[in-house]
């Protein structure tokens, strides 16, 4: 009987410890990480498709046309560098209003600590200058001190980083302006024209320059910098007060939501670009 009760002691000791180790494996599959991707293949061909209600896909699209010409977006199978599909945006160049066209993935939380990865495919259809073309976005739009409003540009509420062509026509560099720094800027690789190129943004997040913040090309690393990369308090606070203004950055400070195609083009002509295999993975 004695060597019957150690059995069943030993059984149950046995289970506890798996239910311990499956408690365990659940709450970490809790905090795995947080992954997004889209090579834009709708079933239909329908640009309509890729904002569906129950948010699982995008968010939005963000559009602000010149005054005499429509942007445009669409689904297409006439470029693509997997699949048979990709997104294709023509952007008519600025004139009184910043021409822009994009899609917007909102409800991230990307907070300083994360280590953040954005991929994305593009071809460029274009000869023409792409100085200051803006690709992809980052953004806090939270933080911004509503007591501001837009008192100091609409264009300015949603502060955070940004892949823009740079250094004085086609190399891609990151720019921090709307977090009141300086644009880390590469002019050792251009970017190619009328063919598919692999872009690799890489940061780990911080209000500090403790940033880590690198850009690949097709691969190449062409830049490996560290700066900061999300909004400062007191560096915003410092800023607005030059001008007179008390600002406050909003806490808790995270970045909620990503935009991609032509977050801007203040270039001096019109981009005909295409967009595929998005992806941004979150640890």
């Amino acid at each position: 009987m004695k060597q019957y009760k150690i059995f069943l002691f030993v059984v149950f000791l046995s289970i506890f410890v798996a239910c311990d180790t499956d408690d365990k494996n659940n709450k970490e599959s809790t905090t795995q990480n947080f992954i997004f991707e889209d090579g834009f293949e709708p079933q239909n061909d329908l640009l309509d498709e890729l904002f569906p209600s129950n948010g699982t896909r995008w968010s939005t699209i963000q559009q602000t046309n010149p005054s005499n010409a429509i942007n445009e977006i669409s689904i297409t199978n006439s470029e693509f560098s997997e699949g048979q599909n990709a997104l294709r945006f023509l952007v008519y160049q600025s004139d009184s209003q910043l021409s822009k066209i994009d899609i917007e993935k909102n409800g991230l939380n990307i907070k300083a600590g994360d280590k953040v990865v954005i991929t994305a495919d593009f071809y460029i259809n274009s000869n023409e200058s792409l100085e200051n073309l803006l690709l992809i976005d980052l953004e806090c739009c939270s933080c911004w001190d509503p007591s501001v409003g837009d008192n100091y540009g609409s264009e300015n509420q949603c502060p955070g980083v940004r892949l823009m062509m740079s250094g004085g026509n086609d190399y891609l560099s990151i720019e921090r302006g709307k977090i009141s720094g300086t644009t880390l800027q590469q002019t050792n690789v251009a970017f190619p024209r009328t063919q598919w190129v692999s872009v690799h943004w890489e940061m780990t997040m911080s209000d500090t320059e403790s940033g880590l913040n690198r850009l690949l090309i097709n691969g190449t690393e062409v830049l490996n910098e560290s700066a900061m990369n999300m909004p400062n308090a007191q560096v915003f606070s410092d800023v607005f007060a030059n001008q007179g203004i008390d600002f406050t950055l909003q806490e808790p400070t995270f970045y909620e939501r990503v935009q991609i195609g032509a977050t801007a083009n203040p270039t001096a002509g019109n981009i005909e670009l295409f967009v595929d295999n998005f992806s941004i993975k979150v640890e």
